[in-house]
C-alpha cells in the first residue's frame, strides 16, 4: 500500500510515470579518470572485434562452398548479422549501452544520450575492434579470405551509387529508429506490462535490413564493419564506394534521431512550452 502511495505522489509530482535521464554532457573531461569510462570503451572494442569475427567468416564461409544446400545462404547471414547484435548489445548494454555501431553512437550522441568524448572514443573503440576482427577471418581463412573479396562492402552490380546511398541511409534510420524505440524510457513505462528486451528487436532490426540490402550494398549500416573490412581487404573497388558507408549511415542516424527526438517524443515543441510558461521570459 505504502508503495503505491509513493508511486501515486512520484506520477503526481512529475506528471507522467517515467523520468528521462539528463542530457549527457557535451565535453567532460572527468570522464577519461573513470575506469568506468574505459571499461565502456574496451567492451565496444571486443564486441566489435567479436561481430566482424563471426559475421565476415559467415560470408567467406558461404561464398567458399560450391554446393549451396551445403551453405547458410543469404537468410543465414542475415541471421548471423542479427544474432550476433542481439547477443552483444544483451552482454555489453549495462557496460557501454551495446552500441557496437559507429552510426549508433552518432545518433544517441545527437539525442544527448552520451558525450561527445565518450562518442569519439566509442567509434575509435569501435573501428579498431572491427580491424582486428576481419584480420582474425583473414588468419584463420587467408585463401578463401582473398579470394573471395574479404566481406568488403561495394555496391553490387546493376546498382548505381544513389542507390546504395539510399539503401544505406533508410536501412540505418530503420536501426537507429529501432534503438531509441527499444530504449525509450517512456516505452518502457507505458508498456510495462509486457516484457520487452530491448537487443531483441534491435537484433531483428538489423537482420530485416540485411535482407533487403544485401543485394545493393552487401548491407554496411555499420561504419566500423565497412572500415575494418576494406582496411584488410584493401582493395581499390572497396575504397572507391567507401564514403557511401560512412556518409549513408550517418545521415540515416540524423534523420532517425531528429525523427524520434523532435517528431515522437515532441522535444521541440516542449522546450518552446516550458519557454513561454516561464514568467521570467
Amino acid at each position: 500500500m505504502t508503495k503505491e502511495v509513493s508511486e501515486e505522489a512520484q506520477v503526481h509530482q512529475h506528471g507522467k510515470d517515467y523520468v528521462d535521464p539528463p542530457p549527457a554532457p557535451l565535453f567532460d573531461m572527468g570522464e577519461l579518470k573513470l575506469w568506468s569510462f574505459w571499461r565502456a570503451v574496451i567492451a565496444e572494442f571486443i564486441a566489435t572485434l567479436l561481430f566482424l569475427y563471426i559475421t565476415v567468416a559467415t560470408v567467406i564461409g558461404y561464398k567458399n562452398e560450391t554446393d549451396p544446400c551445403a551453405t547458410v545462404g543469404l537468410l543465414g547471414i542475415a541471421w548471423s548479422f542479427g544474432g550476433m547484435i542481439f547477443i552483444l548489445v544483451y552482454c555489453t548494454a549495462g557496460i557501454s549501452g551495446g552500441h557496437i555501431n559507429p552510426a549508433v553512437t552518432f545518433g544517441l550522441f545527437l539525442a544527448r544520450k552520451v558525450s561527445l568524448l565518450r562518442a569519439f572514443f566509442y567509434m575509435v573503440g569501435q573501428c579498431a575492434g572491427a580491424i582486428c576482427g576481419v584480420g582474425l577471418v583473414k588468419a584463420f581463412m587467408s585463401g578463401a579470405y582473398v579470394r573471395l573479396g574479404g566481406g568488403a562492402n561495394s555496391v553490387q552490380p546493376g546498382y548505381n551509387k544513389g542507390t546504395a546511398l539510399g539503401a544505406e541511409i533508410i536501412g540505418t534510420f530503420v536501426l537507429v529508429y529501432t534503438v531509441f524505440s527499444a530504449t525509450d524510457p517512456k516505452r518502457s513505462a507505458r508498456d510495462s506490462h509486457v516484457p520487452i528486451l530491448a537487443p531483441l528487436p534491435i537484433g531483428f532490426a538489423v537482420f530485416m535490413v540485411h535482407l533487403a540490402t544485401i543485394p545493393i550494398t552487401g548491407t554496411g549500416i555499420n561504419p566500423a564493419r565497412s572500415f575494418g573490412a576494406a582496411v584488410i581487404f584493401n582493395d581499390k573497388k572497396a575504397w572507391d564506394d567507401h564514403w557511401i558507408f560512412w556518409v549513408g549511415p550517418f545521415v540515416g542516424a540524423l534523420a532517425a534521431a531528429a525523427y524520434h527526438q523532435y517528431i515522437l517524443r515532441a522535444a521541440a515543441i516542449k522546450a518552446l512550452g516550458s519557454f513561454r510558461s516561464n514568467p521570467t521570459n
